[in-house]
């Protein structure tokens, strides 16, 4: 890859541009929405963890709106058939003819929002997590392929847990990164409500169109061939291989850490406008890789430490 490539500089330039559109509805947030990309830039899929009334909603609709993605939401409930979802086959008429049509469900849009998907029940969760895997759909012995790029941002709710399903540790690993999206600032508060609450008849800023979907998709594949010191990949290495070894953990990271680690650190580099993976890349992106991936023991727990405390002592000793 060369940095005089105008294509690529073109391309990273308009990553920029995203951030500074997203930036006319969403205030503050940088490191959320900076992971977010990152994440739809390494062909992955999210978890995010927050509050009621935090703007998730908005932050990856308007992702959707400057990168000319089709977006879906989906409000999990107990209720909730996989079939919703994905789709099912409806009879229709033509003519005095009948035939079964496969009814694309929500699942078929570019970025789909899951909403409180521990709300849904495991086979609703199964569902969506195959469809995120498998990139495709499979209804009554066809198979129907995802739209590309393919991305999914499920959210939890860490204070309501009364009538949840929670994901399974072996259903988060799914999940390429776990952000954590927390209260603004007293300044960004009044910002969001000088934003929302004053001005013009428009409840929502408008922004433009700044990427196309076979931009992002020509950027996926420049990640993956994003050049990396063997260095610091062996060391991204080293700093997961720690958590099987740590006294303050039961279950470290898999394999599939490793590799998500090693793919971000590529994107945000790219999202940073260079050519080369730098450890400052993998640092930033060991927070959100690891913190779903890691079961801490009693001790830790009983000495108030959080997964993101035991990766900021790890990182220390690699």
């Amino acid at each position: 890859m060369s940095e005089q490539d105008p294509d690529i500089d073109a391309l990273q330039q308009r990553l920029g541009d995203v951030r500074e559109e997203v930036g006319k509805r969403i205030v503050g947030q940088h490191d959320v929405l900076e992971r977010l990309l990152v994440c739809i830039l390494a062909d992955g899929n999210a978890l995010l963890e927050s509050n009621p009334g935090l703007g998730k909603t908005t932050m990856v609709r308007t992702v959707a709106d400057v990168t000319d993605l089709d977006f879906s939401r989906v409000q999990n409930t107990p209720d909730l058939m996989p079939s919703d979802i994905t789709g099912t086959e409806i009879i229709r008429e033509s003519e005095g003819n009948r035939e079964f049509v496969f009814e694309k469900g929500p699942i078929f849009a570019n970025v789909v929002l899951a909403d409180e998907i521990n709300r849904a029940t495991p086979k609703t969760q199964a569902a969506l997590l195959e469809a995120m895997q498998e990139k495709q759909v499979t209804a009554a012995g066809e198979t129907y392929d995802l739209p590309r790029p393919f991305f999914v941002l499920a959210t939890q709710n860490p204070i309501d847990q009364e009538g949840t399903y929670p994901l399974p540790e072996a259903q988060t690993d799914r999940f390429l990164l776990k952000l954590v999206l927390d209260y603004p600032s007293y300044e960004e508060e009044r910002d969001i409500v000088r934003l929302y609450t004053e001005g013009g008849s428009q409840s929502v800023p408008p922004v433009e169109k700044v990427l196309t979907r076979e931009e992002i998709k020509q950027i996926q594949s420049l990640v993956r061939e994003m050049p990396i010191a063997d260095d610091v990949r062996d060391r991204a290495i080293r700093l997961v291989r720690a958590t099987r070894e740590a006294e303050t953990v039961d279950f470290g990271a898999s394999p599939r850490a490793s590799m998500g680690l090693v793919l971000t650190a590529k994107a945000r580099a790219f999202l940073h406008g260079r050519n080369h993976v730098s450890w400052e890349d993998v640092e930033a992106m060991a927070p959100p890789v690891l913190r779903h991936r890691i079961l801490l023991d009693f001790r830790a727990e009983r000495e108030g430490l959080t997964t993101d405390d035991v990766i900021a002592d790890l990182l220390t000793e690699v």
